[in-house]
């Protein structure tokens, strides 16, 4: 049985990627992991380190996706 890959969404953070994990840029160029099964994705844009997170979302108040959903569900069309 193969390894188990979990992705843990943080709430207004990164996403958090477990297992043996191979990274591909838009290029489909490999990403050093440096040996790491555990890496910090980031989804907030702000990163100047990307794709991983360097705690950016923190500086700049970056709202995850579910709460700009609910917010936005919320105000009706």
């Amino acid at each position: 049985m193969a390894d188990l890959i979990e992705i843990t969404v943080r709430p207004n953070g990164p996403y958090l990627v477990s297992g043996p994990i191979k990274l591909q840029d838009a290029d489909g160029n490999p990403v050093d992991l440096g040996g790491r099964e555990r890496v910090a994705l980031c989804r907030c844009g702000g990163s100047t380190k990307k794709p991983f997170c360097d705690g950016t979302h923190s500086k700049i108040g970056f709202d995850g996706a579910m709460a700009a959903v609910e917010k936005t569900e919320g105000q009706g069309s």
